[in-house]
């Protein structure tokens, strides 16, 4: 296996910068490792990881080059909240006025999703959404 220069400068700055994350630090040394002509047995050895390891970096390398060192995609559930009920969620929280008590379970009654689904929906890190923590309940007036 051969690396260009730019990769090799690449992945010993991956290899020395303090905050690159241990599994990418690891997979940067196998294929440096790997690069030298060191078989998958001893860059297993020499780094503390499995030759399987070792042999399935080497080959994703070579397949993809350097965009592969990050996480694959994986597998999981479908999902079950489609793109269309988060929007229609989210615009029945801004635009229209509880029934009771500013909340977000309101929003969900007749979307066929849940309570704990709107509250994902809600997440500040999504949306931040939150009319629970204001006094009374304001509409935008803004278009």
């Amino acid at each position: 296996m051969t690396l260009s220069d730019e990769e090799r400068a690449a992945l010993e700055g991956w290899v020395r910068r303090r905050s690159t994350p241990q599994a990418w630090a690891l997979r940067c040394r196998i294929i440096l490792a790997c690069a030298t002509g060191a078989s998958n047995k001893d860059v297993a050895a020499e780094l503390g990881s499995t030759p399987h390891a070792v042999g399935r970096w080497r080959l994703r390398f070579v397949q993809h080059r350097i965009a592969v060192l990050g996480d694959m995609p994986r597998s999981g559930g479908p999902r079950t909240v489609t793109d269309d009920q988060v929007e229609a969620v989210v615009k029945r929280t801004l635009e229209t006025t509880p029934k009771k008590r500013p909340a977000l379970v309101d929003t969900g009654d007749g979307q066929g999703i849940g309570a704990l689904a709107v509250d994902r929906i809600a997440d500040r890190r999504a949306f931040g959404l939150q009319p629970h923590r204001s006094e009374t309940f304001k509409l935008s007036t803004d278009p």
